[in-house]
């Protein structure tokens, strides 16, 4: 379930702090040891060990991370998450891009965990989107997944979202479902609606997932009856995705009006770090 960028990731995370090197290490002798522990000051879910792993990794040889949580588990205030031992300078080397890593991912993660407890009994999904920090997609959308959410498409190449502009730029949602069905239909058709008449325009041109842009709780409710009319070749009934002004106010209302996924953007670009402390204990 890793993205297999980690190394790169946490390289160029690295090569922004350190640059040249790190002046403030070389205060310390190259052979003093060290050992360090991690404490969760807040309530999170925990996300991002590998990036954290990594980044001690590529700061000295003999560092070595001793887990006492794993992704995806709930923290506590005072938890201790994992103890660190080695070389000194490496550590404190390491330590800011390490910990900015792992704040940032569990704090992703965090916030979808809200989201999907609202969910509980429902059969909705809740989804993230494209609104990621940039080099940080495939982490954000790991730690979507250690939230308990699913993933959207990953980018412009793995999935087919028909979008406002490209109806306008097409001419009409019919001509540009056609136009991707023309592709070879390799991935679902996706058609953002404005509209119930964009609604039913894009299920009668057969589109896999229909999403809802912006709709309040009573047209959800409309769109997502209009679908019992249409079937897809394989008998199933188009998938229906919210989107657009929800949070965790009213997402459990957008669930319960009938659609099958929410996605909501804030996930991975309305982060708040959690709160974690370092500190060395010699």
């Amino acid at each position: 379930m890793l993205p297999g960028n980690i190394s790169e990731v946490v390289a160029q995370a690295l090569a922004e702090d350190v640059g040249s090197g790190d002046l403030t290490a070389q205060l310390i002798a190259a052979d003093r040891p060290a050992r360090a522990q991690v404490i969760a000051r807040e309530n999170a879910v925990l996300c991002g060990a590998a990036w954290f792993d990594e980044t001690f990794r590529q700061c000295g040889d003999g560092i070595h991370v001793d887990w006492r949580a794993k992704d995806g588990e709930l923290i506590a205030p005072n938890q201790l998450l994992c103890v660190i031992a080695g070389p000194a300078r490496g550590m404190l080397t390491a330590e800011r891009t390490a910990l900015n890593l792992l704040q940032t991912l569990s704090g992703t993660a965090t916030l979808v965990r809200r989201y999907v407890d609202k969910l509980r009994g429902t059969p909705a999904k809740i989804l993230d989107t494209r609104k990621t920090l940039p080099g940080l997609r495939s982490a954000q959308k790991y730690a979507v997944r250690c939230g308990g959410g699913h993933n959207h498409r990953h980018g412009l190449f793995d999935g087919i979202l028909i979008k406002e502009n490209h109806i306008i730029a097409a001419g009409s949602i019919q001509a540009a479902v056609q136009a991707a069905f023309q592709l070879g239909r390799q991935v679902p058709v996706q058609v953002e609606a404005e509209n119930l008449v964009e609604v039913e325009q894009a299920l009668e041109a057969g589109a896999d997932m229909i999403l809802l842009d912006n709709f309040p709780i009573h047209l959800i409710n409309t769109a997502v009856r209009l679908r019992q009319r249409f079937r897809l070749p394989d008998g199933s009934y188009p998938l229906f995705e919210a989107s657009g002004n929800i949070d965790l106010s009213n997402v459990r209302l957008v669930a319960d009006a009938g659609v099958d996924r929410i996605s909501i953007g804030a996930l991975t670009k309305h982060v708040n770090a959690v709160d974690l402390s370092m500190r060395f204990d010699l």
